[in-house]
């Protein structure tokens, strides 16, 4: 095994313990039956059902709730690091409905993390059918999840 393999490998095993220890205390997503897929640093794969209480007026998925699903996302990648980080900005472009009963997975992937701020994209798809595109800007702030002596 290699020295690089060895620090990919640790920082693969940070992300997950960060992941775990945030899902534990994440309420919301979880009532919302979100499911974490996939974590590694820097990227996060959460899916969601669409269900019967999720759908609008129109008779499709509520923007809101797609939104939530990237936002999950985007705060599952960006908290990767054990730094405790928070979103200070996101935008979402819908491109199309989502049904009763859709599994939507919102995978997130960070383009640049620079001191403390990081810009994440994410996609959201139903299917083979790209339903949302969500940029998140990040912002760490003081703490961490657990001790450096805790790995």
């Amino acid at each position: 095994m290699t020295t690089q393999e060895t620090a990919a490998q640790a920082a693969r095993r940070i992300a997950q313990r960060c992941a775990e220890l945030m899902w534990a205390e994440d309420r919301a997503s979880q009532a919302l039956g979100m499911r974490v897929v996939e974590v590694g640093p820097g990227t996060a794969t959460v899916s969601m059902t669409v269900r019967a209480d999720m759908v609008n007026g129109h008779g499709i998925g509520h923007g809101g709730l797609t939104f939530t699903l990237a936002d999950t996302a985007f705060a599952f990648a960006c908290n990767t690091y054990n730094r405790r980080t928070v979103a200070q900005a996101a935008e979402i472009r819908f491109l199309a409905p989502t049904r009763l009963d859709d599994v939507l997975v919102a995978r997130a992937v960070e383009r640049v993390r620079a001191g403390r701020d990081g810009t994440y994209d994410i996609t959201v798809h139903s299917g083979e059918t790209l339903v949302a595109e969500f940029v998140g800007h990040s912002k760490e702030i003081r703490g961490t999840f657990f001790a450096d002596e805790e790995m």
